[in-house]
């Protein structure tokens, strides 16, 4: 028996339902003795947040997120979530688990001790150890870099908007939005991406259309371009990367009237629904494992 599980049998963790930083941190102590020694778990390191409610409000409202870019449906999911609940249609998360490197948990700063306890078990340790290990996961996700990712995001966008209107980038994060569902991949073949090295890309593919452009091949004229029936279907699905499952992926390749701004724009949504779409895919395993553990 360790020496925190010899304390645990000597007296109990906590009595009545009040809590504090130090009985938090004797409660955690205990459970990832647990966890450890007792179960085995593989896990992120933990960083447990204490949240009110409205912060909670916030964190639904950016897919359970610390932070996101502008869009008007965060404000809509916010006000509509905020109604529901101070009006007492219905209650809020107990907690909110990030799959991120470090693990964040968001805990509601009116759970009881009790509560704590159970959902620092079920979120830090339970889910933190499926979103670890995972096949999904580890295919799709980068843990360690999706906050920097989201951060590099925010600002672009914000500097898209400051450069090409607030309407012209909600317009396309509008069409984007609209198909993430069908913004993924979803069998083997493409590797996920390092997302820590995005913003260096977009910085060299920034570069690379300044150094290539010039405005004289706007004056030169133009042939006519070759019809439909000059070229064969299966050069024309060539040339398109046909067939392709992922609908954003294909637009940011292919459209032809893009601006490389909206392809940008397209490619950080893309990225997004790809860190979820692991979530949806295993919400049952997921949180079966996490009740298990708790």
């Amino acid at each position: 028996m360790s020496q925190v599980a010899a304390k645990r049998a000597a007296k109990p963790l906590f009595e009545g339902s009040e809590w504090d930083f130090e009985t938090l941190q004797r409660v955690y102590a205990a459970i990832e003795d647990i966890a450890e020694n007792d179960l085995g778990l593989d896990t992120y390191p933990n960083q447990i947040e204490i949240i009110s409610s409205e912060q909670m409000l916030d964190a639904y409202s950016s897919h359970g997120m610390p932070l996101m870019y502008n869009h008007w449906s965060f404000g809509k999911i916010f006000a509509r979530e905020e109604t529901i609940y101070s009006k007492g249609w219905g209650g809020l998360a107990y907690e909110i688990v990030i799959n991120s490197n470090p693990c964040i948990n968001f805990l509601m700063e009116e759970n009881t001790i009790t509560m704590q306890a159970l959902v620092m078990a079920h979120a830090g340790f339970g889910h933190n150890h499926f979103f670890k290990n995972n096949y999904l996961f580890k295919q799709w996700t980068d843990a360690a870099a999706i906050l920097d990712y989201l951060n590099f995001a925010k600002g672009y966008v914000a500097r898209c908007e400051e450069q090409h209107g607030q309407i012209a980038v909600e317009r396309t994060l509008d069409a984007a939005h609209a198909l993430m569902p069908q913004g993924v991949h979803r069998y083997p073949g493409k590797k996920a991406l390092d997302l820590r090295q995005e913003e260096k890309r977009e910085r060299e593919r920034r570069v690379h259309e300044e150094r290539v452009f010039n405005d004289l091949w706007r004056t030169v004229p133009t042939g006519p371009g070759k019809t439909v029936s000059e070229l064969s279907l299966e050069r024309r699905r060539t040339l398109l990367g046909l067939p392709q499952e992922n609908l954003l992926y294909f637009l940011e390749k292919s459209a032809p009237r893009l601006q490389p701004w909206q392809r940008e724009l397209l490619r950080i949504v893309r990225h997004i629904a790809q860190y979820f779409y692991p979530q949806k895919q295993t919400q049952v395993m997921n949180e079966g494992t996490a009740t298990y553990v708790h």
